[in-house]
């Protein structure tokens, strides 16, 4: 009995297997250039900053030098005097803080987000109904509806985690529905005349196939939601990377602000390139088909 899957001769199978060595190898050579470009791209905003510096035209209260920012960074992860850290908490109490926010905020996000998703994707009335509400939600600036926000909830977390889930909630619903919208009705229709159910259809057709545009809509509202966690952390955002930044303009700490920057920054990059290993497990096929 013949394979279907099974190539046509053992020419067309070798031909196939170096394509895919060609392909792995075009990959993982993608992302060491990205890699060794992003570290090219450090070591050059670290020297312009270096020599911004050196210039004497911007006060140091202003744009601290990158010894100063190392400095805050001892700083920060020390005990000095009768005090932890920064603003009372070790850097590490700070990160954690905003980490887990993110975390909810994003959790929630994806846990709304994705059904929505699938819901405004599969129904045009649901996409009539709910899509103008997220686009709506998708255009509104964070620091728009905090407040309320607040006045509903409070200053402790619960307004935090709901600012974080609603500006990663619109990325992962627009991208979940995209995909949805790109998978080829025909396969949705043979599965369905061989007698599977609309449910079946949706596990075994439809999320497979936007398994890659999920894990993209992800990426942004990670993305967003690091963006925004300053925002979260104006009220009552102690310990917290966001809220330590936002605190060092009281005490004309610029150094602060950075350090608070960078780590946001740096924690970001993580993340996304976490995700694409994720995406690259989950979804292989994503790109080649």
């Amino acid at each position: 009995m013949t394979l279907v899957n099974a190539p046509a001769s053992p020419t067309e199978g070798r031909r196939v297997g170096w394509i895919d060595r060609r392909i792995e190898a075009a990959e993982t050579g993608s992302g060491n250039r990205r890699w060794y470009g992003g570290l090219l791209a450090a070591v050059l905003a670290i020297g312009l900053w270096w020599l911004l510096t050196l210039t004497g035209r911007f006060s140091t209260a202003l744009l601290p030098t990158p010894v100063q920012v190392v400095a805050a960074f001892r700083e920060s992860v020390t005990t000095h005097g009768n005090q932890q850290g920064l603003l009372g908490s070790y850097l590490w109490v700070h990160f954690w803080a905003s980490l887990k926010r993110v975390l909810l905020g994003l959790g929630w996000g994806i846990v709304l987000g994705i059904p929505l998703g699938l819901g405004v994707g599969l129904s045009r009335v649901a996409d009539r109904i709910l899509g103008p509400v997220v686009e709506f939600l998708r255009a509104l600036p964070p620091l728009g509806y905090f407040p309320l926000l607040i006045l509903w909830f409070g200053i402790e977390e619960q307004s935090k985690v709901w600012l974080l889930s609603l500006a990663s909630f619109a990325p992962i619903v627009i991208a979940t529905a995209a995909g949805v919208a790109g998978v080829r009705t025909e396969r949705g229709n043979a599965v369905l005349v061989l007698g599977a159910s609309r449910f079946e259809m949706v596990r075994k057709v439809v999320l497979p196939s936007v398994a890659g545009d999920i894990i993209t809509g992800i990426r942004v509202a990670t993305g967003f939601a690091w963006t925004t966690i300053v925002a979260a952390e104006t009220s009552n955002g102690l310990p917290g990377l966001g809220g330590l930044a936002w605190a060092s303009q009281k005490q004309l700490r610029a150094d602060i602000a950075i350090l608070a920057i960078i780590v946001i920054g740096v924690t970001a990059v993580a993340s996304d390139a976490l995700l694409r290993t994720l995406e690259r497990r989950l979804a292989p096929w994503k790109g080649r088909a």
